[in-house]
């Protein structure tokens, strides 16, 4: 269980890492999205766990890494660059 949690910790902080590098203009500051990353890997890992039960290693990592990915993907903003459509009426 604890080999369980500081790999999550490890995958949601490299996970908010890689999306403050590539999307920077996007998210909002880097505290938020790296405590987002490491507590949603964490949450991600303890649901997995409780599911699967011990002994699945990998498969609650992947848990891990699919709830950060999730909770990361909503912190994201509207792209600056879109085009804004006026309606006719």
């Amino acid at each position: 269980m604890l080999l369980e949690a500081l790999g999550s910790v490890l995958l949601g902080l490299a996970l908010s890492w890689a999306a403050t590098r590539h999307l920077p203009d996007r998210l909002p500051a880097p505290r938020v999205v790296f405590t987002t990353g490491t507590l949603g890997a964490l949450f991600g890992s303890y649901v997995t766990h409780a599911a699967l039960g011990p002994g699945h290693l990998l498969a609650t990592l992947g848990g891990a890494v699919a709830i950060s990915a999730v909770l990361l993907s909503l912190l994201l903003r509207p792209s600056t660059r879109r085009l804004r459509r006026a309606f006719p009426f």
